[in-house]
């Protein structure tokens, strides 16, 4: 159902039929005997997976949005152009004839189209990699155009900002097509095993660009590319033993450790006309290059780069045509620097946006492009907050800008730690105000003109929404409603947001689920979901992705309860720099805390509270499992146990390396304290885990046996850290159930 609306208060009446239409379904569904039963199956299956799904979206160059609604028939779906000016929806391909071709020019066999790596700027292309080959979609014939056809893959493949090229990687080098001419073209011929141009090594993929393969930058003008360029040879090699074939293949992994080598990265710039790189002259010493960015007119090139210790980040500026470069201007905290993608060079050429923690909130600073502070733009007691994202490490608050009408566009924790809302304000701080009114979280994604902006909206109790909205807020279209009929039949029980108390009193943000029928008067065992890395919070007030498993302990009679540690809130730097050479012995009190005041509720079983997380979280689990005594039961999955095993960008960032500072890293090993062990645990792991490696649960089970502790464990062949293949899934949180059923 598509409603169009046209202000906020129209909206307000479509969310309360919502909430009626939710009320309705349940109570239509009990009526008629309808209830079905929640199975794991329908959950992490294509169904369960879709019920907090909206359609994918892209921001083309005009300010029209594409979209792709994966919630229609798989005959109906196709990318649609809608028009924010008029709401007017119209398909963008035959979609029919484009799976068709599909068929015939690469042999892949699908009923939908599915979303692509990227959509050229004026809407008229699409972009896919198919068997390791790249494609592009030439919507006026719906046709599949193939690009390339060679034995090794293509990777990392995205459009010039006038559609007209297409640059990618193979074998560790940089090549183009040209789309005009129907011809590839090389731009580096030295890559190898250990020498990646315009890909990233590992410690890059996952720390300094949040999972995102972005090793090269196309010019404003489409005629060059900048890259980056990274020497492994001194990395550090992990090795993974395949189960097959019969004489099992190793697998080599360079992995940059805690105090070990990094990799040498440098950054160049390649004229698509000229055969040579002009290497970047950077005068500082520096380990990391953690941002580039061109300047619009694209005659200067900007960067960031760090020292190992990460309390500095200096943004550079580089010549293009020499690749000379100074140094602007350098931020400094005594944890660590964060990184953002909050970077913004005005059109003028003599201004930027600079965000910067320096008064302990993030915060946006204007600056002349000399590198002098003309003013400070946002400001208080809270922080911006990525406004969606993949990895929660990157920070992205800025979602547009305005020159014209002289407005800057961001997401922000102002109302609350566990809610985010769009504000605005003027280059120079004034006008400050929020543009989003509904108590949740709002996920933002701005046209580039600044005119429009979609909201994907939830809280805590409601399944999201996708809405288009004018840039003074007004809203436009509701493009995607929530579907709580899709719940309606198996009863589901909502979280309920409070706050409980740190020792001192600092009021942890936390939810709590209570099964069906709950009464006050009765004790209930309670399971405790944690996380508790920094700046990582879990509790928002927004959908949680696992509502739906939540059911099963909730049916099988236990409370659900998330809490999140002050350093873990996003709240500010200086509670995230409390964790600095503490790591795990800052956290622990506070969620230790949580679990004595759980005890003293009347409606808990004070004798089985249980704990359980993943990755981070398996590390708190283990943590709280073996320096306290307040849990009977929990499930560590895929935990640090050293952080000496764990990579340094991040590692070094809050304990810097094992050489400089030993100390911090025996106290913080989990290794010796496995005597220390109470309740009973199960470990779970993936054997080719290439973030925490299986070295971390195999060195804590080895010190487990040596101390005579009883313990479970459950290892995944050959699954990585999300152990997220169909079978593994359904497999291990059947096996989490079972063991929370025995043991707590």
């Amino acid at each position: 159902m598509m409603i169009i609306t046209n202000s906020s208060s129209r909206f307000a009446r479509v969310y309360w039929f919502g909430l009626l239409l939710f009320a309705g379904w349940t109570a239509i569904a009990a009526a008629q005997g309808e209830r079905r039963p929640l199975t794991l199956e329908w959950i992490f299956g294509p169904e369960g997976r879709a019920v907090a799904s909206v359609p994918a979206n892209a921001w083309l160059d005009d300010g029209s949005l594409v979209i792709l609604d994966s919630r229609k028939p798989a005959r109906e779906r196709t990318f649609e152009k809608l028009n924010p000016a008029t709401g007017r929806r119209e398909p963008l391909v035959d979609a029919a004839r484009a799976l068709a071709d599909l068929k015939s020019v690469a042999a892949v066999e699908t009923d939908v189209l599915s979303w692509p790596i990227a959509f050229d700027g004026a809407g008229q292309r699409a972009l896919y990699i198919f068997k390791g080959d790249i494609f592009v979609l030439e919507f006026a014939n719906a046709h599949f155009r193939r690009l390339t056809s060679t034995s090794a893959e293509e990777t990392s493949a995205s459009f010039s900002p006038n559609g007209r090229r297409v640059a990618y990687v193979r074998d560790h080098d940089l090549y183009f097509y040209d789309l005009d001419a129907d011809r590839e073209n090389r731009i580096t011929r030295d890559g190898s095993e250990t020498l990646l141009n315009g890909t990233l090594s590992w410690v890059y993929w996952e720390e300094v660009f949040g999972r995102r393969d972005i090793g090269y930058w196309w010019a404003p003008d489409s005629q060059a590319v900048a890259y980056l360029q990274s020497d492994e040879s001194q990395v550090d090699i992990a090795y993974f033993t395949d189960i097959k074939p019969f004489s099992p293949r190793v697998i080599r992994q360079r992995y940059a450790r805690a105090g070990g080598p990094n990799p040498r990265v440098r950054l160049g710039i390649a004229e698509l006309n000229k055969p040579n790189t002009t290497w970047i002259q950077i005068k500082e010493p520096f380990e990391y290059i953690v941002r580039v960015k061109w300047l619009p007119d694209g005659r200067r090139l900007s960067f960031m780069t760090m020292p190992r210790r990460q309390t500095e980040m200096s943004l550079h500026l580089a010549d293009r045509q020499t690749g000379a470069a100074n140094r602007v201007l350098t931020e400094t905290d005594p944890g660590w620097v964060n990184m953002t993608d909050d970077l913004y060079f005005f059109s003028d050429g003599k201004h930027f946006l600079w965000p910067s923690e320096r008064d302990g909130y993030m915060h946006l600073y204007r600056y002349r492009i000399d590198g002098t502070l003309a003013n400070q733009v946002t400001k208080g007691p809270w922080a911006l907050a990525s406004a969606g994202g993949v990895a929660f490490w990157v920070r992205s608050a800025l979602v547009g800008v305005d020159e014209k009408n002289d407005w800057v566009y961001f997401t922000a924790l102002e109302r609350s730690s566990i809610e985010r809302h769009l504000y605005r304000a003027h280059a120079d701080g004034s006008g400050f105000m929020r543009l989003t009114k509904e108590a949740g979280t709002h996920r933002i994604s701005m046209s580039p003109d600044a005119r429009y902006f979609l909201d994907r909206y939830s809280d805590i109790r409601t399944l999201p929404a996708l809405r288009l909205h004018a840039s003074d807020g007004a809203m436009l279209q509701t493009v995607a409603a929530p579907r709580p009929q899709l719940l309606a039949p198996y009863g589901v029980q909502l979280p309920e947001l409070t706050t409980i108390p740190a020792d001192d009193g600092f009021a942890m943000p936390a939810s709590i689920m209570k099964p069906k029928g709950f009464r006050a008067n009765r004790r209930y065992p309670v399971i405790m979901s944690v996380y508790g890395g920094a700046s990582g919070p879990q509790v928002a007030n927004a959908w949680q992705g696992d509502l739906l498993w939540n059911q099963f302990l909730l049916d099988a009679g236990y409370i659900v309860v998330k809490v999140d540690n002050r350093t873990a809130t996003g709240i500010s730097k200086q509670l995230e720099n409390l964790i600095v050479n503490r790591v795990g012995e800052a956290e622990t009190p506070d969620l230790v805390a949580a679990a004595r005041w759980l005890k003293k509720q009347r409606w808990v079983d004070p004798g089985r509270v249980g704990v359980w997380g993943w990755s981070n979280g398996g590390w708190m689990t283990l943590n709280l499992m073996t320096r306290s005594g307040e849990f009977k039961a929990g499930i560590a999955v895929a935990p640090v146990v050293d952080w000496r095993y764990y990579d340094s960008k991040w590692t070094e960032g809050a304990m810097r390396t094992p050489q400089e500072n030993p100390d911090a890293y025996e106290r913080s090993s989990l290794i010796p304290r496995a005597k220390d062990l109470r309740g009973h645990l199960l470990i779970v792991y993936g054997s080719y885990d290439d973030n925490v490696h299986p070295y971390n649960e195999l060195a804590f089970i080895d010190a487990l046996v040596t101390a005579g502790k009883k313990f479970e464990m459950m290892s995944y062949p050959m699954r990585k850290h999300g152990i997220e293949d169909q079978a593994a899934t359904l497999h291990l949180y059947r096996l989490m159930l079972d063991f929370w059923k025995a043991n707590l």
